[in-house]
């Protein structure tokens, strides 16, 4: 049993949850709680540690019955942890990402462009969200937060082991590829005059996703081939980015499938 912070695979666990960098240079990220280390795939789950509480529980011991883990005392554990209330299971995991041909291959891709997205919890929630309205991939700017974050992993609930995300270093520079492929883009934009509902997603679409505070840069809005806007009543412009997200995933999602949602 591990039952020193001093130890250094506590250190560098600890490390992990607090560096970027670190986690880019080994090619792997942190995901905490019974849900996460369960859905994680076996082949890319590197070393799992465990408190001596949550080894004691038949669930625990069940759970890691086939994977590697260090067993570590309560109190090291919650220093290890990057949460509040550790449910006392963490892993390492190796991470995978696509390159931008395996995406964009599908057939009538259903795509999510993300330009300087800063919140993790909203990045993790859109991911969530992508998964459940058959969204086959993500492309997300490299200005945005960190997709290896704590707080977007665990905003994804497992869904970042599924939906296939790709880093870019230039969304603007990939419009026309999808252009090319027969994706049409759509900008949420303030200058929308067409309501989200009155365009056409049952071929290839691309939604084009900006900043919380300052929206879709003009030069990728200008690449679009049309502004779409969400109606609002009141005195509201905008609606939180992850939430207008998920409106207009769940159209796309309504129109694929013919079911009123």
């Amino acid at each position: 049993m591990i039952t020193s912070t001093h130890n250094q695979q506590v250190k560098h666990v600890m490390q992990l949850n607090k560096k970027p960098r670190l986690r880019k240079e080994e090619g792997v990220f942190v995901v905490e709680g019974f849900k996460m280390v369960k859905e994680a795939p076996k082949d890319r789950i590197v070393k799992a540690y465990v408190s001596a509480s949550a080894l004691a529980d038949p669930s625990g011991r069940t759970l890691l019955a086939d994977l590697p883990f260090e067993e570590v005392e309560d109190q090291v554990f919650t220093q290890m942890s990057d949460t509040q209330t550790p449910q006392g299971v963490l892993a390492v995991i190796r991470r995978r990402e696509p390159d931008l041909e395996q995406i964009l291959k599908q057939p009538d891709p259903f795509l999510l462009l993300i330009e300087n997205l800063q919140d993790p919890g909203n990045l993790g929630t859109m991911i969530r969200t992508a998964e459940g309205a058959g969204v086959t991939g993500i492309l997300i700017s490299r200005e945005s937060v960190d997709l290896y974050n704590p707080k977007t992993i665990r905003s994804t609930m497992g869904s970042i082991y599924r939906v296939p995300v790709h880093i870019t270093d230039s969304l603007t520079g990939l419009v026309p590829l999808l252009h090319q492929r027969g994706i049409r883009t759509y900008a949420a934009h303030l200058r929308g005059t067409k309501s989200y509902t009155e365009a056409d997603y049952r071929t290839g679409t691309a939604f084009l996703i900006g900043n919380e505070g300052n929206g879709l840069t003009e030069e990728l809005a200008d690449a679009a081939d049309q502004y779409i806007r969400i109606p609002m009543e009141g005195q509201v412009e905008s609606l939180n980015a992850a939430m207008a997200a998920g409106i207009l995933m769940y159209e796309v999602k309504r129109q694929r499938t013919g079911i009123n949602l």
